[in-house]
């Protein structure tokens, strides 16, 4: 599984543990061993000309996510096919701000926005309540296995 990670800013961001987690996600999902996915980490001026180009919406965000061939989880008895899954892009500025007002470090934040976004790329979505329901207790489970298997 191809996982880049290229941060753009000044914060120190721990490039591998992205990279790690984006694999578990993926791998937990069943997407293909030969699927691609980019994680940028940009600064506020970045992410609120992207926000403002892809969204329509003013300000920066935390993350955004755009997809490149569509792909979806697969099944153990058939992974999704080989593809580029496309790209997470990550504001820390932005989580750091986050992760204050919910008590927990930016890098748990950027860990938690990182399978976000992963997950977006899926095809997941929290339009709808069921539909947040759903992606939000995926994304609880993805992350606290990953941290379960990192001690």
């Amino acid at each position: 599984m191809s996982v880049e990670v290229a941060n753009e800013t000044a914060h120190a961001v721990d490039e591998r543990e992205l990279a790690d987690l984006a694999r578990h996600v993926l791998d937990a999902l069943h997407v293909h061993p030969r699927a691609e996915l980019s994680v940028l980490v940009v600064d506020e001026e970045a992410m609120a000309a992207l926000h403002v180009q892809h969204m329509g919406e003013e300000g920066p965000t935390d993350v955004l996510s755009f997809p490149m061939d569509e792909l979806r989880p697969g099944t153990d008895a058939e992974p999704s096919p080989p593809g580029l899954l496309g790209d997470v892009v990550l504001c820390p500025d932005v989580a750091a701000r986050q992760a204050r007002a919910a008590g927990h470090s930016t890098a748990d934040e950027l860990l938690l926005l990182t399978t976000h976004g992963v997950l977006h790329l899926l095809g997941y979505d929290h339009a709808e309540p069921e539909e947040e329901r759903a992606m939000f207790a995926l994304q609880r489970q993805l992350l606290l296995e990953f941290l379960g298997q990192r001690r």
